[in-house]
């Protein structure tokens, strides 16, 4: 009886061995919870922290920032590209030869221009061809670039009126496989940007005529 109440009290079953003592035998008791670890044999999950998601956030928000300033500088890109094509029309000058004579093709822009990427004393420019002007006429700009020396001074009509220009020559001027040497040209310090104009102190050494939005410039054969 004394032992029947032990193990009511302590859960601990004991029998008499054949040494005359008893073993404690350890029996889960009925009204007790399973203890959470060694016992149940897994770990009790414990609640996400705070500070290890933050870091994570920020992250995700950081790489969504950078895919958005990624996609927005392409775009500005190809856009800006596009405006370019629609401005020069005529990047690449490409030339045939027909019967011995060199035949250019240029298209013309949106705003009724020619436009071309060429070449001055080797050095690459951007042309924009006008038959109403005597020579070529090189802004300033890109006088210590391309090389060139000021001559004797001379005064020139332009559309805001009399300005002062002076006399050079050019070596080689190139438009495709077409190359003009010798060229007579003017240095224009009001002449704002980076546009050579082609005037026509390259243009008579040419044959050339308008097809629709189409210049064909044509370089017979010596």
């Amino acid at each position: 009886m004394f032992l029947c109440g032990f193990e009511a009290l302590t859960g601990v079953k004991s029998y008499t061995s054949c040494c005359g003592g008893f073993e404690p035998v350890i029996l889960d008791r009925p009204d007790e919870p399973p203890r959470a670890g060694a016992e149940t044999g897994t770990m009790a999950e414990q609640p996400p922290d705070a500070n290890d998601t933050l870091p994570q956030r920020r992250l995700g928000k950081g790489m969504v920032y950078g895919a958005w300033v990624l996609a927005l500088a392409l775009l500005t890109w190809v856009f800006a590209g596009w405006l370019d094509t629609q401005r020069n029309p005529n990047r690449i000058a490409q030339t045939q030869v027909l019967g011995g004579t060199r035949v250019l093709t240029l298209e013309r822009n949106r705003y009724g221009h020619y436009h071309a990427v060429g070449q001055i004393n080797g050095r690459e420019v951007e042309f924009m061809v006008d038959t109403g002007a005597t020579t070529v006429a090189v802004p300033a700009s890109l006088e210590q670039r391309l090389g060139l020396q000021r001559q004797a001074p001379v005064l020139m009509e332009t559309a805001n009126g009399t300005a002062t220009a002076y006399l050079t020559r050019l070596d080689s001027v190139r438009l495709g496989d077409i190359e003009v040497r010798e060229v007579k040209a003017t240095i224009h310090p009001r002449l704002e940007g980076n546009e050579v104009l082609l005037g026509m102190s390259f243009l008579k050494h040419l044959d050339f005529s308008q097809r629709g939005d189409s210049l064909i410039l044509q370089q017979p054969k010596k």
